[in-house]
C-alpha cells in the first residue's frame, strides 16, 4: 500500500504546463509529462472534465476514467466565460512553458484566447493544440472522436478484411492515446528547440493524419510506388487466420515467424524435413504469400493439446508464445505483479484504490509516489496565489466556485 504526496520529483521537474484538456487524448498526454515531473495545472470549466462522470465512481465527479488519467495534476477551475476566468488563465499562461489544449481553436479565439496574444506576454509559450484535422484541410473545425478516426484509417474495413463478419471498432481509445504520445513528444521537442531559439511556438497536433500513418503504415504495400506495383495490405496480418489459436481448453497466443521458429515447430510435429521441402516455408516472402494456409495450419495442430502442454513445447524451443490474458487475468499477471506494475494506493477522497505505475524504468532515477488525481478546482487557490494574481480578484474566484458546488 502507497500513501499518496503532493512531493513530486523528476526530469521534467520545473517546466509548467497549462493543461486545457479532457477526456483522453489530452489528459494522456499531459498524465505522462506529469508523471515525470512536470508540473501540471488542469484547467477545468465549473462541470469539470466529462471522464469525472464516467462510472464506476465512489464519489460524484471523481469517475474511474478521470482518476486514471489526472495523476499528478493541480486542478484550478475557470469560467472561461466569465471575464474574470479569462484574466486569471491569461496569468497562468505569463509564466507557464506550455499550454496544452483541445478545444476547437475559433471556440478559444471567440474568448480572445490565442496563441498571438499569449505570446505577446510570454514568447516563451509553446502552444499545443490537438485538432481532429489540420487546419488547411476541407475537414478542418469538424469535431473528431476515436470512433470517427478509426473508421476514417480503415481500421473497421481493416477488421473484415482480417476475417470480422461485420465493421466494429476496437474497444480502445487507442486513437486517443497514439495521438496523445505525439502531443507529448512534440511538446518536448518544442522545448528542446527553445533551448536554441529562446522562442516558444504554436504546434497542431491532428489526429486523422497522425492515425493514418499510424494504421496505414503497415499496409501501403503495392501503393508505396508510383504507380502502384500492387494492392495496399499486408497480407500476414490481414487474415482471420492470424488470431488467438484455440487450444483443447482454452487459446494460446504464439508466433511463429523466423526460419527458426518454422524449424523447430516442425520438430514439434515430428516433421523435421519439412522445412527444407515444403516451399511455402522455406524464406520470407514464400510465408508471407501463404500466411493464410500456413496459420490455418498452426491453428488445426494446437487445437489437439492443452495451452500449458503448447507453453512448455514452445518454452523449449524458443517459439514466443503466451497465454490469452482476459481483463480480469491480466491484472493477475505474475510478470506485472512481480515488477509492481499495479499499486494499491490510498487516495485522500476515494479511498483505497488501484493504480498503474509509470512503466518506464531508469538508471537515475526512479519514479516516486504518484499524486492523487484532484478534486474538481482543488488548487485554483494555491496556484493563483504562485503566480501572483491579486488576493481580490483570487477571493472573488473562489467565492463563485463555492457557490456552484
Amino acid at each position: 500500500m502507497h500513501n499518496v504526496t503532493n512531493d513530486i520529483t523528476g526530469p521534467l521537474k520545473g517546466l509548467r504546463i497549462i493543461d486545457m484538456t479532457n477526456v483522453v487524448m489530452g489528459p494522456f498526454a499531459t498524465q505522462i509529462l506529469a508523471d515525470y515531473g512536470a508540473d501540471v495545472v488542469k484547467v477545468e470549466s465549473p462541470g469539470g472534465d466529462t471522464t469525472r462522470q464516467i462510472p464506476p465512481m465512489r464519489h460524484a465527479d471523481m469517475g474511474c476514467l478521470f482518476l486514471h488519467l489526472n495523476r499528478n495534476k493541480r486542478s484550478v477551475m475557470l469560467d472561461l466565460k466569465d471575464p474574470d476566468g479569462v484574466a486569471a488563465l491569461l496569468e497562468l499562461a505569463a509564466v507557464a512553458d506550455a499550454l496544452v489544449c483541445n478545444v476547437r481553436p475559433a471556440a478559444l479565439a471567440r474568448l480572445g484566447l490565442t496563441y498571438e496574444r499569449l505570446a505577446e506576454r510570454n514568447p516563451r509559450l509553446i502552444w499545443v493544440s490537438l485538432v481532429g484535422f489540420g487546419s488547411d484541410g476541407p475537414y478542418a473545425g469538424r469535431p473528431a472522436y476515436d470512433d470517427l478516426i478509426q473508421g476514417l484509417t480503415a481500421v473497421p474495413s481493416m477488421l473484415v478484411q482480417a476475417g470480422s463478419e461485420t465493421p466494429h471498432y476496437m474497444p480502445v481509445s487507442f486513437n486517443d492515446r497514439a495521438v496523445g504520445l505525439h502531443a507529448a513528444i512534440a511538446l518536448l521537442a518544442a522545448v528542446e528547440q527553445r533551448h536554441r531559439t529562446g522562442r516558444g511556438q504554436a504546434i497542431e497536433v491532428p489526429m486523422f493524419e497522425t492515425m493514418v500513418q499510424f494504421t496505414v503504415g503497415d499496409h501501403m504495400g503495392g501503393h508505396s510506388f508510383e504507380p502502384p506495383i500492387g494492392p495496399p495490405g499486408y497480407s500476414r496480418t490481414l487474415t482471420k487466420e492470424r488470431r488467438p489459436y484455440p487450444t483443447s481448453d482454452g487459446y494460446l497466443c504464439a508466433i511463429i515467424y523466423t526460419d527458426r521458429h518454422w524449424q523447430s515447430f516442425f520438430e514439434l510435429l515430428g516433421q523435421p524435413e519439412r522445412f527444407a521441402t515444403d516451399p511455402r516455408v522455406s524464406t520470407f516472402v514464400a510465408r508471407t504469400t501463404y500466411a493464410k494456409e500456413l496459420y490455418r495450419e498452426v491453428g488445426e495442430h494446437l487445437a489437439t493439446r492443452e495451452t500449458s502442454e503448447w507453453l512448455a513445447d514452445f518454452a523449449k524451443h524458443d517459439i514466443p508464445a503466451m497465454p490469452m490474458h482476459t481483463l480480469e487475468s491480466v491484472m493477475d499477471d505474475p510478470h506485472l505483479n512481480a515488477v509492481g506494475f499495479f499499486q494499491d494506493v490510498e487516495h485522500p477522497t476515494e479511498g483505497r484504490m488501484r493504480q498503474m505505475s509509470v512503466p518506464t524504468r531508469w538508471s537515475d532515477w526512479t519514479p516516486g509516489t504518484l499524486r492523487p488525481a484532484p478534486v474538481l478546482g482543488e488548487h485554483t487557490g494555491e496556484v493563483l496565489r504562485e503566480v501572483g494574481m491579486p488576493e481580490p480578484a483570487i477571493e472573488r474566484l473562489l467565492a463563485r466556485q463555492q457557490g456552484r458546488r
